[in-house]
């Protein structure tokens, strides 16, 4: 009981007044807490406050570069796109036209072949209407001239005998079937 009683002493006494009373010493205390709180906000706003904003406005910098930049390759992606797209429809006329100049030159070197194969038979059948005629030309001199040599056998034999009309008939006859009917034709 006794530390009961030392305590109300205590608080009905001088000291009770000072907790509640507004002295020098509170005010100093109370300004100076003040100041102090003061100068470490200051400080932590030095040290502290700035560097996290400066580290933010980076990072707000940052990102906004970035958008920009996503914006401007996206517009770049759009206008390439655009492009491709643009060069993959004139690639179908490209094809279309390159097919067809293809067919054209096929048919007009199918259409030369035929020509020059054309022409190329004419010079062979006119080649071999030259050599037939040729050839009949020969086979025709080699008939003259075997009717020559029969004519001058038949003269000789004629002149080497004197003979009758009949038997020159005859002799006449023989030399024909000798030499054929189709010598005498052509």
């Amino acid at each position: 009981m006794n530390t009961i009683q030392s305590m109300n002493l205590l608080l009905t006494g001088d000291e009770m007044s000072r907790l509640f009373d507004l002295d020098i010493q509170l005010l100093h205390d109370a300004l100076l807490t003040l100041v102090a709180v003061f100068v470490l906000f200051l400080a932590g706003s030095y040290f502290f406050f700035n560097p996290a904003r400066k580290f933010l406005e980076k990072r707000k910098q940052g990102i906004a570069d970035d958008i920009q930049s996503a914006k401007s390759e996206r517009e770049e992606a759009e206008r390439l796109k655009k492009e491709y797209e643009e060069k993959l429809s004139g690639v179908d006329s490209q094809v279309e036209q390159i097919l067809s100049d293809a067919r054209k030159k096929a048919l007009s070197n199918e259409n030369k072949i035929i020509i020059e194969a054309k022409e190329e038979a004419d010079r062979i059948i006119e080649r071999a209407n030259q050599e037939a005629k040729l050839e009949k030309q020969r086979v025709a001199h080699e008939v003259k001239t075997e009717m020559v040599s029969v004519a001058t056998a038949m003269a000789g034999k004629i002149v080497a005998t004197s003979i009758d009309e009949a038997t020159q008939e005859r002799l006449l006859d023989e030399t024909l079937k000798e030499m054929g009917e189709n010598t005498w034709l052509s």
